[in-house]
Parts: C-alpha cells; structure tokens; sequence
C-alpha cells in the first residue's frame, strides 16, 4: 500500500495549509474530549462483547448514521478518489477499531489513552517519507517532548488496574495500539493531500459507507452479537456504550478531525492525540484505575510538546 500511496501523479498536491486558527484550537479541544472518552466506553462494552464485535459493531453504527449523507455524497464524487477513500477508512477507522478493543482487553483504558498519543509521531513520519513534509528542528523537539511525556506515563506511571477480560495492564498488548496509530498517521496524511478538495462530511460518510458493509456482514455472520443481545444480562447497556461510542467518537468525531485538518496542518491535527491521555486517564481514575503524580507529571510534557508542535513552522 505505501507505494501506491507515494505515487499518486493524478492528484494535485494540498494546498499551502493555513495558519492555526482559534476555531482549529477549539476542534482540538474538543475532540480531545470525544476521544478520550472513547476508551472507558470500550471498557464497559468489552464487560459483555468480545474485541471483534465491539469493533464491528462499532464500525456498523457509525456507518448506518452518516448513511444519508453519504448517499448524497457518492454521486458527487471522481471515481479516482475512491481509493483513496477506501484506503483511509480502512487503515484510519475499520483496522483501529479492532486492534483498540483488543489492546483493552489487557491493557487499562488510560494507558490506552497514552499510548494513542504516537499517532502525531507516524503523521509526521509517514508525512515525511510519503508526502514530501519538512522535517523541521522545532517539529521533531515537540514530537519528542510529546513521546517523552507517554514514556514517563508508561514506564514511571504504571500500567493502571486490570482490563475486564482480567489482564493487568500487559504492555504487550500496546504493540496493538502502536499498530493502529501508524494507520491513523497514514490516513490523516492521505486525507490532509489527497482528499483535501472533499468536505468533511463527503470524506466521513463515503468512507464509512465503505467499510460499513464489511463490518455489517462480518457482525451478522462471523459473530454471536445478536445472540448475545438476546440472551446474555448487560447486554442492551453494554451495546449503549457501543453505540455512543460509534455516534460521538467514530461518526461526529470524524467528521470534526477532517474539517480539523482542513483547517490546520495534519501534524497540528495529530497532536488532539497529546490531550487525549489527559481525559482517559481522567475516566480511568474515576473507575478505579491508578493516578499517580508521574501521570501529572507525563501530562505536563505532553502539553508542552502541544506548544512546540504549534510553533513549528
């Protein structure tokens, strides 16, 4: 795929990005909010449905709710955008969907919240290596910082309490979310230059309606999730975290990231993946989970590699 990605020659490179505005700060802040909210939500679904179905189902609903506007939207839109379409929908939503519910089966939801954070890392690395982005002094010191704070909260803070399916915070299974973030560094870049001349909602809603059908059959055919809403005690609350899940963080969430890098640079777009941790550990903490002062002391370096990343130029 990264090949195919590199060489593109019938696509117009992105515009010159813009100046962040206090709009692009306000987006950030906000989807900071959504998203770190996102992982306690996986937790109490996984208390009922196993990674896959979480995943799918998630997928499933967020899909089913931008469906109209999708099918607005697909009339409108050059035939040649269409893979890229599919390929940040299945690298950026449908695979992350999967492989962040699996981690959380072992790992408690603020490490999952802190190691989310490596996603501003791959932007800028993918940026680099595939879409001609300056490696700046100034960016690679905020992309740093911001690693040295997720150090700090991994290695110094502890991996929190055990996840639902009993693990205690096995690090290994944080590969899983490192994965997912290089899909996420990929499709933001993919986004950020060749689906720029999109709006928000047409990138949103066509790439979901593209893994959407995948991710309905497979819910349908490959897992027990309607038994299990039929039988099993818990199973219509946990799917209500499922499905918030799908609304605020997959559907509405989207949406605001693509006007957000848009409006941005996608490295600037990336860094709402500092503040994440912040609100994920928050949740755990109300959960039961460890908080420590070298969490606050993580989140402290992360906002300051916010800062950095801000002043890069």
């Amino acid at each position: 795929m990264p090949p195919a990605v590199a060489a593109a020659p019938e696509v117009v490179a992105a515009p010159p990005a813009p100046g962040v505005s206090p709009l692009a700060w306000g987006l950030l802040v906000v989807l900071s909010l959504i998203w770190g909210t996102s992982f306690i939500l996986m937790k109490k679904g996984l208390v009922v449905f196993s990674a896959l179905e979480l995943g799918a189902a998630r997928v499933t609903v967020a899909a089913a709710l931008l469906l109209p506007f999708a099918l607005r939207e697909i009339g409108r839109v050059e035939r040649s955008r269409l893979k890229w379409l599919a390929l940040s929908g299945t690298v950026g939503t449908l695979i992350p969907a999967f492989l962040f519910a699996y981690a959380e089966t072992k790992l408690a939801s603020g490490l999952a919240g802190v190691l989310n954070a490596l996603t501003a890392v791959f932007v800028l690395l993918v940026g680099a290596l595939l879409f001609g982005q300056r490696l700046t002094g100034l960016r690679v010191l905020g992309i740093m910082l911001g690693l040295l704070g997720t150090v700090v909260l991994m290695l110094l803070g502890g991996s929190g309490d055990a996840s639902p399916a009993g693990g205690a915070g096995n690090a290994w299974y944080g590969l899983y979310i490192v994965a997912a973030t290089v899909g996420y560094g990929l499709s933001v870049n993919v986004i950020k230059h060749r689906l720029h001349a999109l709006t928000p909602v047409a990138v949103t809603s066509l790439l979901l309606l593209i893994i959407g059908g995948p991710a309905l059959a497979y819910l349908l055919l490959g897992t027990g999730f309607v038994h299990k809403l039929a039988t099993v005690p818990g199973a219509w609350p946990a799917f209500g975290y499922i499905a918030l899940l799908a609304t605020l963080s997959t559907a509405v969430a989207t949406v605001l990231f693509n006007m957000l890098i848009q409006r941005s640079t996608a490295l600037f777009a990336a860094s709402s993946t500092y503040l994440i941790p912040i609100v994920a550990l928050g949740w755990g903490a109300l959960d039961g989970e460890a908080f420590n002062l070298w969490h606050a002391l993580g989140m402290a370096v992360i906002l300051a590699g916010v800062a950095v990343i801000h002043r890069a130029k």
